[in-house]
């Protein structure tokens, strides 16, 4: 399955578990996939298209509060597709990150410029630390279900990453103060 597009897996990953409107996804995408995965109306709304046209998902017109919306939700064939794509080998995981780009070429910034990037990463770290954990604690409460027992371990590993990141901060700005010193 190389070269597959994962927005495909993302939303019919979301389908399995309840049939959502396209602005549901982007919703979910925005909030509870933020640490680890992202999509635009751009992509999401194309690719419920083609998986329509591939029978993977099937959209019902619905109307909640008199407006209509459309519900998506995912068929058989989406199913046994997610299922297959679930049981095959990652192909990438990749770390992209500016603030380590900016700090890569930060030479031609100067250590005040630099020492500002790893303020915002650190500031940016905290805030992220504090919704996993408020994740994590909710959590809690239902990993009775297998369901949520699989968000836990993303969330878990949320944590620790951050945790691991807030430490790289502070090590870096020790660092800085040092050579700074010279």
């Amino acid at each position: 399955m190389a070269n597959t597009k994962k927005m495909d897996y993302v939303l019919l990953g979301m389908l399995s578990h309840e049939p959502m409107t396209g602005y549901e996804m982007k919703k979910r995408l925005d909030t509870s996939l933020r640490f680890f995965w992202g999509g635009s109306y751009g992509s999401i709304y194309p690719t419920l298209g083609q998986l329509e046209r591939d029978g993977k998902v099937i959209k019902e017109n619905a109307a909640s509060n008199g407006r209509e919306k459309i519900m998506y939700s995912i068929t058989e064939a989406g199913k046994q597709s997610l299922a297959q794509w679930l049981e095959q080998p990652v192909e990438k995981d990749e770390l992209r990150y500016e603030t380590l780009l900016k700090l890569f070429f930060g030479n031609e910034l100067g250590w005040d410029g630099t020492l500002e990037h790893i303020d915002c990463f650190e500031e940016k770290c905290v805030g992220e630390l504090a919704v996993l954990k408020c994740m994590a604690e909710s959590l809690s409460l239902y990993l009775e279900d297998d369901t949520h027992k699989h968000y836990y371990l993303t969330v878990q590993f949320g944590i620790h990453t951050y945790e691991s990141y807030l430490k790289w901060c502070k090590r870096a700005k020790k660092s800085i103060e040092g050579w700074r010193k010279g």
